[in-house]
């Protein structure tokens, strides 16, 4: 009984908190989120870092001016699957051939899968990112938009910290508040990452834990080594729209692949057997102005919907795809 009042009495906590902050100056928001930190348990010791906690204005104007929502796909694949990524990537699986191999094996997540997220999230660990975690969680929290995602993830990466599983002062990365070689936020470090070298500490800048921890994440979404991602087509026009999707928050209208065969012009074999269950993009309509609501567009099949997970954006699982197998033709 004690534990759901705490439930109840946390809940009602947040929604108060949630309807609060939309009204208050910054400084006033963050005596309210110490006060609801309190109550989900953040401890004195962990609480003064409230304290230094600042407004930046940055983040707000990054998160409302994102690649994934103004580059068209040519573009925005070209930048981030390009043979340069690849032959950075290939020099930093030399060096690090032994824990990859090893982690490849352990979790079944190919090699060159890790290497193109690693190399489109953070160019193999050179940009990391120099924004204050903490505060830019806090900034997202305080904004409206998404404030309630990110207080979760405010309230978790304090946990961690009070948990010692990660230290406050290290914590420096996106705008938005992702952490290390991977990009991982709170939530993701809280249920996926791994300390696999044993050292107590969980540093995803640190190729051991990200590694692993990134194959680890990918395996539990249940990607699938022996399945495809994406295929690109040509659609006839005769399509029903209803089938197009051009928002990554919802795949819809999955079928089987032998049922859209009459709307793809260059329909093959190398598209599957026909009973794979798919679903096709179209994602230029709701980014590019006057662009062609059938072109360009791919067939996608399950392990593109475990990238997504990743990364909510119909361009980042393509071009994560496109670089993987750029990686694929090397080894």
């Amino acid at each position: 009984m004690k534990k759901i009042k705490l439930i109840l009495f946390s809940f009602i906590y947040f929604l108060f908190f949630t309807i609060n902050a939309f009204s208050e100056s910054f400084d006033e928001w963050k005596k309210s989120f110490s006060k609801y930190a309190v109550s989900e348990g953040i401890s004195d010791q962990t609480l003064f870092l409230i304290e230094d906690f600042k407004f930046l204005p940055k983040v707000i104007e990054y998160d409302r001016y994102q690649p994934e929502f103004y580059e068209d796909t040519f573009t925005y694949i070209t930048k981030r699957a390009n043979n340069k990524k690849v032959s950075i990537g290939l020099k930093t699986y030399k060096s690090n051939s032994e824990l990859i191999n090893q982690v490849e094996k352990k979790f079944n997540v190919e090699k060159e899968l890790l290497l193109s997220l690693m190399g489109i999230e953070t160019n193999f660990g050179k940009y990391l990112g120099k924004m204050d975690i903490l505060s830019s969680l806090a900034t997202l929290s305080f904004d409206k938009r998404r404030s309630e995602f990110f207080t979760k993830e405010l309230i978790i990466a304090l946990k961690l910290i009070d948990n010692k599983k990660i230290k406050a002062d290290e914590l420096y990365g996106s705008w938005a508040g992702a952490f290390g070689n991977f990009q991982f936020m709170p939530s993701t470090i809280l249920n996926n990452a791994i300390d696999y070298n044993k050292d107590s500490l969980i540093d995803l800048k640190s190729n051991e834990d990200s590694f692993a921890s990134a194959a680890n994440y990918l395996f539990k979404m249940g990607w699938d080594n022996k399945n495809k991602c994406f295929e690109e087509v040509v659609l006839d026009e005769k399509i029903p729209v209803k089938y197009l999707n051009y928002s990554a928050k919802e795949i819809k209208n999955k079928k089987k692949l032998s049922f859209f065969k009459k709307y793809i012009k260059n329909y093959s074999n190398n598209l599957g057997d026909g009973d794979e269950v798919v679903a096709i993009v179209t994602p230029d309509k709701e980014i590019v102005e006057n662009s062609n609501l059938y072109s360009p567009a791919y067939v996608i099949y399950d392990n593109y919907e475990i990238i997504l997970k990743w990364n909510r954006s119909l361009r980042f699982a393509l071009a994560v795809c496109t670089l993987k197998e750029k990686f694929t033709n090397e080894f």
